[in-house]
């Protein structure tokens, strides 16, 4: 990355949610002001202002990364995944966001986004995490509201839906063949 003036604004270009997008950045902003303000992606959280608290949590390049802690111009030529990105559609939920709904996950809603974006990351690569993980996973966000437990639940219902719509149409049918 070239040395950048701090007295002067640079473009910053690169994919939100699966569009190309640029933000007029000072080499200091913080990426949840230039998501939040700069490009309205509003469910981008900001907490702590820390690290701690995990409600700015967001994908970079596919992997959970505090907004709080991250630089806009460090963005530049990234792939970027907000709460916003998760939906398949505009009027539909994911598979981990219906479950977290289907068992009452969330309450004030302040942390969710964090917690669904670092979950949604580990489901992909663990797709048959076992409680105690998914506890380590979400240890990692602060929660006033619901306790964790439903959380884990939905989380644990994700993982299963996650793994049956995974299953190709022939392993399908030889579970069912097998009454599983």
């Amino acid at each position: 990355m070239p040395r950048l003036s701090a007295a002067t604004r640079h473009t910053v270009g690169f994919t939100l949610n699966g569009k190309p997008v640029s933000v007029e950045a000072e080499p200091r902003l913080l990426a949840t002001d230039a998501l939040r303000h700069g490009l309205g992606a509003t469910g981008t959280h900001v907490g702590c202002e820390h690290g701690v608290c995990g409600a700015c949590t967001i994908l970079i390049d596919g992997a959970p990364a505090r907004a709080c802690l991250t630089l806009a111009v460090q963005l530049e030529g990234r792939e970027v995944t907000t709460v916003e990105g998760l939906a398949p559609a505009q009027d539909r939920l994911s598979v981990l966001q219906a479950a977290f709904r289907r068992h009452h996950a969330l309450q004030c809603g302040f942390c969710t986004a964090g917690i669904l974006i670092s979950l949604d990351a580990f489901l992909r690569e663990q797709p048959e995490p076992s409680e105690q993980e998914l506890r380590e996973v979400v240890g990692g966000h602060l929660c006033r509201c619901t306790g964790y437990t439903p959380i884990i639940a939905a989380a644990r219902e994700a993982a299963a839906e996650l793994r049956r719509q995974s299953q190709t149409p022939a392993q399908t049918i030889a579970l069912e063949s097998l009454d599983v």
